[in-house]
């Protein structure tokens, strides 16, 4: 029996599910499970569990939230709110506005995060202008997903990829970059066909300007140093130096109290990494597993077939879990540039097919629940043809370069 191989299954089976019946088990729950069964059963020691754990990976995440959390207590969100809200004069800008701002934000700073911020927004700004808020919730949710691609920053699946691959932010911006912006302009174009009726309709303009709360010295030094983290990540500075170097700097100060910091870090995100690390770790040294590899090598062999394996594995399992997989094939048996590119790419924009593609879909439908219901098939209708338009899309550009 192969250990290794049932432990990895067990694990990803109850990712998958998201909540088995009967038990109160979440995805990270799953991981420690994993994790803590590879070593009980002795597939690893403690010490290969140790090493199993990416540093770089988890440096750079945690170094991330310090420094998005405080840009979110600053109120440097609620500024770019403001400004949008000011700007808005019609149901088609607004959309091209949300689509694009949301998008350029999520490629440097995880797209989570623009999400929780900016789905209550947008109920309170479609409310006040008499608009239908499904067009520019599904358009929040899949341009996040799809603005994260640009770089290694914007999403958590890329800051693996970018630490096990060794390629500098600037190649994968590079690269990665004209994907996010190409997949922009389709997100924009099917919903703004899907939803013509909606955006042509007459607008009550706000009797008001929606004011935000923030705090200018917060903002100024926030923004200031995520400006000087862009500019060192440019300049190929080791990312996991500069991440924690940062967010070392940013908990040194007289304004913030070190709680709201840290309640709006995602330890449970940093404890899942930890886990699924141990656990791909302990399947590699399963017999299943090798065999595996060997149908993988010989099933995919062009890009159009690592793109789409990756594209279907990202839906059963999630897109993180779905790299930490595909991570050990492609640097044993790619070992290409060009097949991290493809699986950023891909294993991104899978996030947009379902509800529960990402956990940034997740955070807007759930949290527009009270208020406005997307069902499984409505999103679907959208999210097809934006994943399968933009994915087509990536992989031209990706093989241009």
């Amino acid at each position: 029996m192969d250990t290794a191989f049932l432990i990895f299954s067990f694990t990803y089976l109850l990712m998958a599910i998201g909540q088995p019946p009967l038990f109160r088990i979440d995805r990270t729950g799953a991981a420690i499970i994993g994790a803590s069964l590879m070593v009980i059963s002795g597939v690893l020691s403690v010490y290969e569990a140790y090493e199993a754990i990416d540093y770089k990976t988890i440096l750079i995440l945690f170094g991330m939230m310090i420094l998005i959390a405080n840009l979110r207590l600053s109120g440097f969100f609620n500024l770019v709110l403001s400004f949008l809200a000011q700007r808005v004069q019609n149901p088609s800008k607004l959309l091209y506005l949300l689509i694009f701002t949301s998008g350029m934000l999520s490629a440097f700073f995880i797209n989570d995060t623009v999400c929780l911020i900016f789905t209550p927004f947008i109920l309170v700004l479609t409310k006040k202008m008499n608009l239908n808020p499904k067009p520019y919730l599904l358009a929040l949710c899949m341009s996040a997903n799809i603005g994260s691609v640009g770089t290694i920053t914007g999403n958590p699946q890329n800051i693996i990829i970018g630490a096990a691959s060794g390629i500098s932010y600037s190649k994968f911006f590079f690269h990665l970059f004209p994907v996010a912006l190409a997949g922009l302009f389709i997100c924009a174009g099917v919903i703004h066909w899907f939803y013509k009726k909606d955006l042509t309709s007459p607008v009550k303009t706000p009797e008001e300007t929606l004011k935000y709360r923030y705090n200018k010295p917060l903002v100024i030094k926030s923004s200031l140093v995520a400006l000087i983290t862009v500019i060192l990540f440019f300049l190929n500075v080791p990312m996991e130096i500069v991440s924690i170097g940062v967010g070392s700097f940013l908990l040194i100060t007289r304004r913030v109290k070190p709680e709201k910091v840290y309640n709006l870090i995602d330890f449970r995100l940093l404890i899942l990494f930890i886990g699924l690390f141990i656990v791909i770790k302990g399947v590699e040294k399963s017999v299943v597993f090798y065999r595996l590899v060997e149908h993988f090598q010989m099933l995919v062999t062009a890009p159009l077939s690592l793109v789409f394996s990756s594209l279907l594995l990202s839906n059963v399992v999630s897109n993180v879990p779905a790299v930490l997989i595909f991570k050990p094939l492609i640097v044993n048996y790619f070992n290409d540039e060009k097949a991290w590119f493809f699986l950023a790419m891909s294993s991104t924009f899978a996030g947009n097919l379902t509800i529960l593609g990402s956990i940034a879909n997740i955070i807007v439908i759930e949290g527009a629940s009270p208020k406005v219901k997307i069902g499984f098939f409505e999103y679907l209708k959208i999210g097809l043809p934006v994943t399968l338009l933009s994915v087509l899309v990536g992989l031209v550009i990706l093989s241009l370069f």
